[in-house]
């Protein structure tokens, strides 16, 4: 082969390797964050559904000034992982062939689904997704980052930023307070409907190894983010609730990850 020729082949591939945007995104991801600031948000759309990117890192876990089931703080190590950009929704659920025995509370093509058991979320992520659901740990470090920020999107409250009850008496859209987003990109993780995590209800230290992340394990199950019915006192990003798994309420909804 031509000297020419060759040279010619190891350009087409660097070029190749450099115009690859996921490639670079991913090792950004697998290197990790530091801080919050260090990360801009990436989104993509898999199987239909608009995910955003949680790069790898280490944050601090809990809350000494909360309630009782928030502490002790301990620190907490992630790998990569894509998070739903908003709760799911009522179509995407029917698109994605979901299935749930109880109906909506309230209806709606872009409303989160709610009155949906933790096995029947669960279910969907998995079977329909190709996914799962994110562990409480996951989700918080979506919500809060490095940094261990109060609420998604700082460290003080902000009405605007949240479907709650001092300003909703119903769910709404999802994604209507994009001023609420959190680091990464991710929208109503504070508000808007509780959300199912994967994780059993234990106390902390948090310890993903310590049985509360088997899926067949008993027990109730962790949800996070507060709702339309809450006062802002259950909107920290660290706040946590237990529920048992097969309680549907109209206030609880969920979102999915992918590893």
């Amino acid at each position: 082969m031509k000297l020419t020729t060759i040279l010619m082949l190891m350009s087409l591939l660097l070029i190749g390797c450099v115009s690859n945007p996921t490639a670079t995104t991913d090792a950004r991801a697998a290197v990790g964050v530091t801080a919050n600031a260090d990360w801009t948000p990436v989104e993509d759309v898999k199987g239909g559904v608009a995910m955003v990117l949680v790069p790898a890192g280490c944050f601090m876990m809990g809350s000494d000034t909360g309630s009782g089931n928030e502490w002790p703080v301990g620190e907490v190590c992630l790998t990569p992982f894509w998070l739903d950009k908003t709760e799911v929704t009522q179509a995407q659920f029917v698109a994605n062939g979901g299935e749930k025995a109880r109906a909506n509370r309230f209806t709606g093509d872009n409303l989160p689904v709610e009155r949906i058991t933790w096995f029947e979320a669960d279910a969907y992520c998995r079977e329909q997704r190709g996914g799962r659901l994110p562990t409480e740990a996951e989700w918080e470090f979506a919500a809060r980052g490095s940094v261990g920020l109060v609420y998604p999107w700082g460290n003080e409250f902000v009405a605007e930023n949240v479907v709650y009850d001092s300003n909703a008496n119903e769910t709404a859209e999802v994604g209507s307070k994009p001023s609420g987003a959190s680091w990464v990109g991710a929208l109503d993780l504070s508000g808007n409907v509780w959300e199912w995590t994967g994780s059993v209800y234990e106390n902390y230290p948090y310890v993903a190894t310590d049985g509360r992340e088997d899926l067949t394990a008993a027990g109730s199950r962790v949800l996070r983010g507060g709702s339309w019915g809450n006062d802002d006192g259950l909107l920290r990003a660290a706040f946590r609730l237990g529920y048992a798994p097969d309680g549907n309420f109209g206030y609880v909804g969920f979102r999915c990850a992918l590893s």
